[in-house]
């Protein structure tokens, strides 16, 4: 069972998303971010020969692409200990710094809060 104890449920809601999206499409990772009016936007990796996009990267830009102004959290389910720099980088563009980055095992317990830098 998952590890979730002490998130707001907004934010368990979101990690659910993302290992959910990760499990159900079978890549690498999954993620998934809510936007300033609690949208949930969720995603898995893209990995094609002439396009990759991390899942979080993915999320972002669905959100972009769907009229979002800004960010309030994001989440990610992967392997990785720590997230990925390019990651922080794109919430940090539309969330601000300081936005939450939730990083979960693909067991869904929460191994980092970072914050976009």
């Amino acid at each position: 069972m998952s590890e979730l104890t002490g998130l707001d449920p907004e934010d368990k809601k979101i990690i659910t998303l993302a290992r959910s999206a990760r499990a159900r499409n079978g890549v690498a990772e999954g993620a998934a971010v809510r936007d300033e009016t609690g949208r949930t936007y969720v995603a898995g990796t893209v990995a094609l020969e002439s396009l990759r996009l991390s899942a979080l990267q993915t999320a972002v830009a669905m959100a972009v692409a769907s009229g979002a102004k800004g960010l309030e959290a994001a989440a990610v389910v992967t392997a990785a200990d720590t997230p990925a720099e390019a990651d922080l980088a794109a919430v940090r563009d539309l969330g601000g710094a300081g936005t939450p980055v939730l990083l979960a095992g693909p067991d869904g317990t929460l191994r980092v809060r970072a914050e976009a830098r």
